[in-house]
């Protein structure tokens, strides 16, 4: 399984974001593409145990459809997030990409997801590594 982590900016949460599912998934099923916006965030993505990275807009929209499933915040999907970092062809490929999306719903932008819970940061990743690992047995059983 090939798993995109995006994150922009300073790439912590992407970094953070990696360091679980690494610890969390089977080393030999699982291949972590970081895409950072910019090196710095593809770089801490790499350090935290990702198998490659790529940054850039071309690395985002070459991806994305490459992957199976694509994790992040939720401002992937929405141009001129990551205070412009994310750009419109980004967030296209994204929104179109067939792969699975687990986004985490950060409010820092002005768009508001009802009916999720006000967790803090580290637990909300928490929930976001259990659903992939979820997903995963599900493939494994043929499910999925």
């Amino acid at each position: 399984m090939r798993i995109a982590v995006i994150d922009g900016q300073g790439g912590g949460i992407g970094r953070v974001i990696v360091e679980k599912l690494r610890k969390a998934l089977p080393k030999d099923d699982v291949e972590i593409i970081a895409l950072g916006t910019n090196a710095m965030a593809a770089a801490l993505m790499l350090k935290a145990g990702a198998n490659d990275a790529a940054s850039g807009e071309n690395a985002v929209i070459y991806n994305a459809d490459k992957v199976d499933i694509i994790v992040g915040t939720i401002a992937v999907l929405m141009p001129h997030s990551m205070l412009g970092e994310f750009t419109p062809g980004m967030a296209e490929a994204v929104a179109k990409s067939p792969a699975r999306k687990i986004l985490l719903h950060l409010n820092r932008s002005n768009v508001e997801i009802v009916g999720v819970v006000a967790e803090p940061l580290p637990h909300l990743i928490d929930f976001l590594v259990e659903r992939v690992k979820t997903i995963m047995a599900a493939r494994c059983a043929g499910q999925g």
